[in-house]
């Protein structure tokens, strides 16, 4: 008989009830998620990257939401100067001044004289009293030393570099202070050899680097360990935004999505009846063909449908102005700047090349966040390639397509594919089976006149038609008409 290999044995001592480790929130958009609450409290984190990678900001965006949630803390800068962190905080809109005043925080720049002679038994112990009479004044249990490395350099004789860094970490713990280290790596994550063993000390290790991917700038963190915590293991890549910093994981262990919603209209009569009586709220829908053969001119069509029953659309384009394609669209009849002024249909509008893939989410993640749309149309998917690596543009396709479906906003994509291509390789990013309706265009000479030709290929849970259709672009409009079958067509 076989036996269980997760069976405990009869004669094993009961469990005993587990308890969960204490947490401090940072307060940082996304890396509480990622660190299950946040940073251990009572116990030491050590957060290390190269220049600017954001170890600065993220430790002092920290303090800064501490203290205004009522936890006091001190931060004591060996690289920066108190004026200099102060104006960097205001650029971000964080007044460190104000939080000063109101005894929630102490911001310190210890001035180190690396010219004086060190005689003697020279320890930290009269700094570490000073700066722990600062936190008692506070009552406060946060502590952040940026730049531990820059501090070190006092010692140059290795080993008593080593006991004072010793010294530093018991002098945190006996104190019971939720310390915050900052210190310089190599490219990799990899501390400087004098300072290697901090990764072991420390309860919680955070690497952040900056990397050019393609002439593209991206920032990732990446969690090395935490002892008595589960945490998000894969690298997060985060944004320094105006007023702090986003850390936007790119995945969920979890699929939260809403439900398929009632059907919607396309905006054209004969497109609905090829879909079945339209799409399904809160799906995606793809609009794949060559160009010119009318992907924009259906999307605006859709666009223009949900603004004419008051239901909110915003419209991203990466290859054409707003004004633009407002004016290229009076040419097959769609006006669309009445809705515009109305305010129930927005464009945002990039070039790919401006920023790299977190910073477009980020921005277009916003305003959806802002404008609270229903729908949502992305003109062209096959411009996201231009953002830098096609694995990143895979990235920004799936994250966003899941922040959608989480809310249940309807995804209108438009991509451009080589010309009898589209049916066998749609979206060309690998994204093709997280579609739920396709629609394919095409287009062929017939004599010296261009036939425009569209079909649905997949439409899930929904009855839809399998005939390819003739497409017309008037100044009325679109137009569909079944294509004549061929008769070997009809037999079958």
């Amino acid at each position: 008989m076989s036996q269980d290999p997760t069976a405990r044995p009869n004669s094993a001592p009961p469990e005993r009830p587990r308890k969960a480790l204490s947490k401090m929130p940072t307060g940082i958009a996304g890396l509480d998620d990622v660190l299950h609450g946040g940073l251990p409290e009572a116990r030491t984190t050590l957060v290390a990257g190269g220049p600017g990678s954001g170890k600065t900001v993220l430790v002092l965006e920290t303090l800064y939401r501490a203290a205004q949630a009522g936890r006091p803390g001190v931060f004591v800068s060996f690289e920066e100067t108190a004026d200099a962190l102060h104006a960097n905080a205001l650029a971000m809109g964080w007044d460190l001044e104000v939080l000063q005043q109101q005894q929630r925080l102490a911001l310190l720049d210890p001035k180190l004289d690396w010219h004086a002679v060190r005689a003697g038994e020279f320890s930290l112990r009269g700094l570490l009293a000073v700066l722990g009479g600062h936190a008692e004044r506070l009552g406060a249990r946060l502590f952040v030393i940026d730049a531990v490395d820059v501090l070190m350099r006092l010692f140059t004789d290795e080993g008593r570099r080593d006991d004072e860094l010793y010294g530093l970490h018991a002098w945190l713990v006996e104190h019971g202070f939720t310390a915050v280290l900052t210190a310089k790596s190599r490219p990799g994550g990899q501390l400087q050899p004098a300072y290697s063993f901090l990764d072991f000390l420390a309860d919680c290790v955070l690497t952040l680097d900056q990397r050019i991917v393609e002439q593209v700038s991206t920032r990732r963190l990446r969690v090395v360990k935490y002892r008595g915590s589960g945490y998000v293991s894969n690298e997060c890549p985060f944004v320094i935004a105006h007023d702090g910093l986003v850390l936007m994981p790119v995945a969920s262990a979890e699929l939260v999505q809403k439900p398929y919603g009632p059907m919607g209209s396309s905006g054209h009569a004969s497109l609905d009846a090829m879909l079945g009586g339209g799409y399904r709220r809160g799906s995606s829908v793809l609009i794949a063909g060559p160009t010119g053969c009318g992907k924009t001119t259906i999307a605006c069509t859709f666009a223009r449908g949900a603004a004419e029953r008051g239901e909110r659309t915003l419209y991203v384009s990466f290859e054409e102005a707003e004004d633009r394609l407002l004016s290229a669209m009076l040419s097959p009849g769609l006006d669309l700047a009445p809705f515009v002024e109305a305010g129930v249909l927005e464009f945002l509008t990039a070039m790919p090349e401006s920023m790299g893939v977190e910073e477009h989410l980020l921005r277009l993640l916003c305003a959806i966040a802002r404008f609270r749309p229903a729908h949502v149309v992305v003109d062209a998917i096959s411009a996201v390639n231009r953002m830098g690596s096609e694995a990143a543009a895979f990235d920004f396709l799936v994250r966003l397509l899941s922040a959608c479906r989480e809310q249940g906003i309807t995804c209108f994509y438009v991509n451009q594919t080589p010309r009898g291509s589209a049916a066998d390789h749609i979206t060309g990013m690998g994204i093709s089976s997280l579609i739920d309706t396709a629609l394919v265009l095409d287009y062929r000479w017939e004599g010296n006149q261009l036939e425009r030709s569209l079909v649905v290929l997949k439409s899930r849970g929904v009855c839809h038609s399998n005939r390819a259709h003739r497409l017309t672009i008037s100044d009325s409009g679109i137009g569909l008409a079944p294509l004549a079958m061929s008769s070997r067509q009809e037999e079958t």
